[in-house]
């Protein structure tokens, strides 16, 4: 008898547990439901179709197959490259966000004055637009490249704060390659993304650090680690499943921004050609998800879970 009741304790201990994790994911459930399934369904039906509008009629469809990709892959002179371009700005981007969120958070993690104030700054770019940041940067890098000749050095220091002639003029006197030079200023061109597309990754990384018991670095201070080797014994392993979910978010965030999504917006909008932006968004969203899977496979075989 005693036997029978633990095993019905446990098995309502078990459903307990399972129908509060259900109530958990309710709202993501409802929401991807609603708001993201039936989206996707309907893409998919754009995209094997000839899609119209007509007034006091709607949407009309035809049947069409594969006539939309071929378009698209065959005829259309740029989609091809943005695709490609698309994958390498994740393959680049998302090592360099998840890299900064992860140092900023160590940095965030230590009692300091001014904390709070510190983090709300690397997390106002989430909310503000960083337009203005960006309209700068650009006007800086290009007049470092060549490319606005025509702009006022005085309205180029207005703008930016510094005169970034006089950088490049330094560099080329101390006889750096054009080809460095160029890699310094497409860096310092990307900071400013970087920076914005890293305020969720640095909450996330925060709360994964606020997570790791005292007592683990206790001891390894007792042992005599170095903080180098706490880094990486103790500090990384925690926080790797986090990795994960940073990255699936920054990849998604940067696809997101990505100039496949713009050609695909503009066939839409502009070009009122429904069907293909449809296949175009089909294709790349295909793709990422590949990209996406392969880089949370290898990372996911990494990956340390504390019980």
């Amino acid at each position: 008898m005693e036997g029978v009741k633990r095993k019905r304790r446990g098995f309502s201990l078990r459903r307990r547990e399972m129908l509060s994790g259900l109530m958990f994911l309710s709202p993501w459930l409802v929401g991807i439901t609603l708001f993201f399934l039936w989206n996707v369904i309907q893409a998919a039906r754009w995209s094997f179709n000839r899609v119209s509008i007509e007034a006091g009629v709607g949407v009309q469809f035809e049947w069409f197959g594969l006539g939309n990709f071929y378009p698209i892959f065959r005829l259309h002179s740029t989609f091809m490259q943005e695709m490609f371009e698309s994958v390498l700005l994740i393959v680049v981007s998302v090592p360099l966000i998840i890299f900064f969120s992860l140092f900023m958070a160590i940095l965030l993690n230590r009692h300091f004055i001014g904390r709070g104030f510190v983090r709300a700054i690397f997390f106002l770019p989430v909310i503000m637009g960083s337009a203005a940041i960006a309209n700068a940067v650009e006007m800086t890098m290009g007049m470092l490249m060549g490319g606005m000749s025509n702009v006022p050095p005085d309205a180029m220091l207005a703008a930016t704060g510094f005169n970034a002639q006089v950088i490049i003029s330094l560099l080329h006197e101390f006889q750096v390659p054009p080809q460095i030079v160029g890699f310094l200023v497409e860096t310092i061109a990307s900071l400013h993304e970087v920076i914005r597309a890293s305020g969720v990754q640095i909450l996330i990384f925060l709360a994964a650090l606020q997570s790791i018991p005292p007592s683990m670095y206790e001891v390894a201070q007792i042992e005599g680690a170095t903080g180098y080797e706490t880094f990486w014994k103790i500090t990384l392993p925690m926080v790797s499943p986090l990795i994960v979910t940073n990255i699936v978010y920054t990849v998604i965030d940067t696809y997101a921004s990505s100039p496949t999504v713009e050609t695909a917006r503009e066939m839409f909008f502009t070009n009122q050609n429904f069907g293909a932006s449809a296949a175009m968004s089909v294709s790349a969203t295909l793709l990422v998800c590949l990209v996406l899977f392969a880089i949370c496979y290898i990372v996911s075989r990494h990956v340390f879970y504390y019980d």
